[in-house]
């Protein structure tokens, strides 16, 4: 069958790197120095009894896709991963086949994949202290076990991800799919709930002002979550596509910031003070009570910082390159600065809920519109015009493209 194949180097990455900076994205998609390639693979075979096969319906293509073909990321993340892969965590589809340990699926039965290779996936037990308190995403297993590093299926050189017509996934990692929810719209669950979780993790209050930065897939997603999940509460958005801006005020958002307008608005918004310092950027004091960073670049970080109130909360959702801080509002206002990556188990109203199966309840009931952000379909063989509008999604209007399998 053929999938669509990442593969890197230390040579390799010298040489795209080196190459990119005249060719452009172009090295990283043709030539000697591409990362990507259309290739010929063995249909997966059950790695135990309690596996099943999935036929592939849609897969998503990511941020972090774009980010690991045009190796944009840290290196320290690298023990966490193996090459050649598989790309694509963002699956749904049909089962094909279930191991003899399975006896709550069937084929036929359509299924959402969370991609998180943790302890139970790679049969160690006990399991790590993340695992333990629910927290999957951050198993300090990711390299261990019956399988090579990978942190999640699409970036382990075993399992392959979602860009191939079949996969293999653990019975931990399949979730049914409502019948009101339609399989299209299904490919938003893995997104949809990592927006949920940062949300739970930084839950506002009635009468707390937010602000998220980037109206794109996640920061719409986590403007969506924050409607349903607290919908009294004051939602500002900083995004300067028009296009993605006006999704973000039909989906909740209250108000569209500027970039050269935010310590003014947010000075009216929040009833804060800014101030100049002798060099460099304003700082306010006061500001917004939560912020949901989905950029992840320095640039909003330090913003995010200087417009956060004292005490507040800054949700680093977006997974940049490495950044640059001034640390002086951290301690100045005694900020937290939280994480934010994959999702796991919360309590709720006295119940410990699954993040992954509330995400798609969510968008069962109603309660998101996750299907409307889903722009572009392409076939597998074109993924190179899937690349390309994923590099340029204002020029395209583009949220959530997605391969297609059907």
């Amino acid at each position: 069958m053929q999938a669509l194949q990442f593969n890197v180097d230390v040579p390799r990455f010298i040489a795209a790197k080196a190459v990119g900076t005249i060719l452009g994205q172009q090295a990283f998609c043709r030539g000697p120095t591409k990362t990507l390639s259309l290739v010929d693979i063995a249909e997966p075979q059950l790695p135990g009894p309690d596996w099943v096969k999935i036929q592939t319906a849609y897969c998503g293509f990511c941020g972090s896709d774009l980010n690991l073909i045009f190796l944009h990321d840290s290196p320290t993340a690298s023990p966490f991963t193996s090459f050649p892969c598989i790309i694509g965590h963002e699956a749904v589809g049909q089962i094909a086949e279930t191991g003899s340990a399975v006896d709550d699926l069937s084929a036929g039965d359509r299924v959402a994949v969370n991609p998180i290779l943790s302890c139970k996936v790679r049969g160690i037990s006990p399991v790590c202290q993340s695992c333990a308190a629910g927290r999957p995403g951050n198993c300090e297993n990711y390299a261990e076990g019956d399988f090579p590093p990978g942190m999640f299926l699409g970036i382990n050189r075993r399992l392959n991800g979602g860009f191939a017509p079949y996969m293999a996934a653990h019975r931990s990692q399949v979730y049914r799919l409502p019948d009101e929810l339609t399989t299209e719209t299904a490919v938003m669950a893995e997104p949809a709930a990592v927006a949920l979780q940062a949300v739970l993790d930084n839950l506002p209050a009635p009468d707390d002002r937010v602000l998220v930065i980037g109206g794109g897939v996640i920061g719409n997603l986590i403007i969506q979550m924050l409607r349903a999940l607290e919908p009294n509460c004051h939602i500002s958005v900083m995004e300067p596509a028009a296009f993605a801006a006006d999704l973000a005020r039909k989906t909740g958002a209250d108000e569209v910031i500027a970039a050269k307008e935010v310590f003014s608005r947010t000075a009216a918004i929040t009833n804060a003070r800014i101030y100049k310092p002798m060099l460099g950027m304003e700082i306010a004091a006061g500001g917004f009570a939560r912020i949901y960073d989905a950029v992840g670049r320095s640039s909003t970080l330090n913003l995010s910082m200087r417009l956060l109130a004292a005490t507040g909360t800054l949700s680093v959702v977006g997974i940049g390159a490495d950044v640059k801080l001034d640390l002086t509002p951290l301690w100045l206002k005694l900020q937290t600065v939280k994480g934010a990556y994959a999702y796991g188990r919360v309590t709720v109203d006295g119940q410990v809920r699954d993040v992954f199966e509330m995400a798609l309840e969510f968008m069962a009931a109603g309660k998101i519109d996750a299907g409307r952000l889903v722009t572009h379909k392409f076939h597998l063989s074109d993924y190179r015009q899937m690349i390309a509008v994923n590099s340029d999604k204002a020029r395209h209007q583009a949220f959530k493209t997605v391969a297609a399998f059907q």
